[in-house]
């Protein structure tokens, strides 16, 4: 069965080369970081974001547990990337909602998403993707995923392609990835 997970890996395993720079936007449990830092390879560079210390604290044990240590583990917001982040990049990688396992109420929010997605268009390569990936229920994240959704479908079509994937058929809010690429 296809899993919102599988659009993105498909496309870290297309777009990632060794030595590449790569964000990912929600750290959370450190899952997607790990996937980055290996597909980049030593000579490549992951920053993780995160607003929250738990998340952050395991994302680290995660990646020292594996022994990997091309990633800078940041707690900030995504919205601040371009403080941190110099360098075009090939992937950045959004899940957005709340940290599993973790307290509802402290979610990733529609004002600083945005803000986050339009700066990670900025840093973008030609040659890279965005992934966002909107976890949305009845307790939280649909107003995040309209806005969300609003704001993604008014990128300039000269400049991006925006491709929504979505389970039309799946009952209890199923996720939506949303990739976009660059038109070159």
């Amino acid at each position: 069965m296809i899993q919102p997970q599988n659009i993105t890996d498909y496309f870290i395993e297309t777009y990632i080369k060794p030595g590449s720079v790569a964000i990912d936007a929600t750290a959370g449990n450190g899952n997607d970081t790990m996937k980055l830092c290996k597909s980049v390879g030593k000579d490549g560079k992951v920053f993780a974001f995160d607003i929250q210390e738990t998340a952050v604290k395991s994302t680290k044990k995660l990646l020292e547990q594996n022994k990997i240590s091309n990633a800078e583990i940041i707690l900030d917001s995504h919205s601040n990337m371009d403080l941190y982040v110099k360098d075009k990049v090939n992937a950045v990688i959004f899940n957005l909602g709340y940290l599993p396992g973790s307290d509802h109420s402290i979610h990733t929010k529609a004002e600083t998403t945005t803000v986050a997605i339009e700066k990670s268009l900025e840093l973008l390569s030609d040659d890279g993707f965005v992934s966002v990936t909107v976890y949305y229920g009845k307790n939280s994240g649909t107003e995040e995923k309209n806005a969300v959704m609003g704001f993604l479908s008014k990128i300039d079509h000269k400049k991006y392609t925006v491709l929504s994937h979505d389970f039309l058929n799946r009952p209890n809010n199923p996720p939506i990835t949303v990739i976009i690429t660059a038109n070159n």
